[in-house]
């Protein structure tokens, strides 16, 4: 596979992040850490860090909340033109950090947001997509409500239509899902269905095939992808993460790549002293996808892959701001400093 030309459009929203302070829980927080996050403007913060043209598509109110959030992904190289004010409100997410055996948890008020109102004719998606070479989006926005769905549907018709492939992760979020008479599994179905890549493991499939998938081995994880790739006759690359937490700041990690000819698991690394980890998928995603944009094979995607996200848990926020010379050194160990 040759590298792929043009820019990446990234359509979803972006909410502000109130994150406490280590060893505090939301109840006796005294102060909460402001920063910008999103599924999809983190991936494209992450292919903006490693060299590529990346277009943010998304929503949020006029005033000094949307202006910092259009700010922060513009600082960090993204193409925001896409990126619009509506009426409504600004959506939130409250991460307490955890810490030792007590795992984070994320709080979610997003309802009534400006992006979660809006409707598919309030973006131009014919104009971001216009000499693209990838749209990407992920399972969240559907997860929104029947809005987000009819976001999610028409985001995909448009590339669809003007022949861009798309890329998708499911970003399985239960609560979001159970927060409204939903069909995660009939939505998610039809969805990937348009997709060309696809970040997604066993228990993904297990929910959308209806049959169980273990994710013990290499060779069983490769049967849920065997499985993928059966359902989905679009799909071509298939995405995971193997992740073994020990403590809060202690984890394993792998990465795995499989396409219909090739496949590729690298060897676990241990991450230690976590910062954050909140947007380390993302990273992940933004990896892999490096990879395909520069026509790599399923070991370049994975290794690219799991350097960005292991390098992201050193990084507090949700993006990820490393320059490309640091992820192509990554070798899964520490050292000293730099000078």
């Amino acid at each position: 596979m040759g590298s792929v030309k043009g820019h990446v459009v990234c359509f979803g929203e972006v909410m502000l992040r109130f994150a406490t302070p280590a060893g505090r829980t939301i109840a006796d927080a005294q102060s909460l850490d402001l920063t910008i996050g999103g599924a999809e403007a983190n991936v494209a913060v992450g292919l903006a860090a490693m060299g590529h043209e990346a277009r943010f598509v998304g929503m949020v109110p006029e005033g000094p909340l949307g202006a910092k959030a259009r700010g922060a992904i513009a600082a960090a190289g993204v193409d925001t033109r896409g990126f619009i004010n509506g009426p409504g409100r600004m959506g939130l997410y409250f991460l307490e950090v955890g810490g030792s055996l007590r795992p984070s948890a994320i709080t979610y008020d997003r309802a009534g947001s400006a992006f979660a109102s809006a409707n598919p004719e309030d973006f131009d998606f014919a104009a971001a997509l216009d000499g693209a070479g990838l749209f990407h989006i992920s399972g969240i926005t559907a997860a929104l409500g029947p809005k987000g769905v009819a976001l999610a549907r028409a985001g995909m018709a448009a590339a669809r239509a003007a022949g861009v492939p798309i890329s998708f992760d499911c970003n399985f979020r239960e609560r979001l899902w159970n927060a409204w008479d939903s069909d995660p599994k009939g939505i998610l179905t039809d969805l990937i269905g348009n997709a060309t890549i696809l970040f997604g493991n066993h228990r993904d499939m297990t929910l959308l095939l209806g049959r169980p998938f273990s994710g013990d081995g290499a060779e069983r994880r490769r049967e849920a992808v065997e499985a993928a790739f059966d359902a989905f006759p679009n799909l071509q690359v298939m995405a995971s993460t193997a992740r073994h937490p020990l403590t809060q700041t202690h984890h394993r990690l792998a990465a795995r790549v499989d396409l219909r000819e090739d496949r590729f698991q690298t060897q676990e690394v241990d991450i230690t002293d976590i910062v954050d980890r909140v947007g380390s998928g993302d990273a992940f995603a933004a990896g892999v996808l490096t990879g395909w944009l520069e026509g790599g094979d399923a070991r370049k995607m994975a290794e690219l892959g799991l350097a960005m996200n292991a390098l992201k848990h050193s990084l507090h926020g949700d993006l990820f701001r490393l320059p490309r010379a640091e992820v192509e050194g990554f070798t899964g160990a520490g050292g000293d400093v730099r000078r």
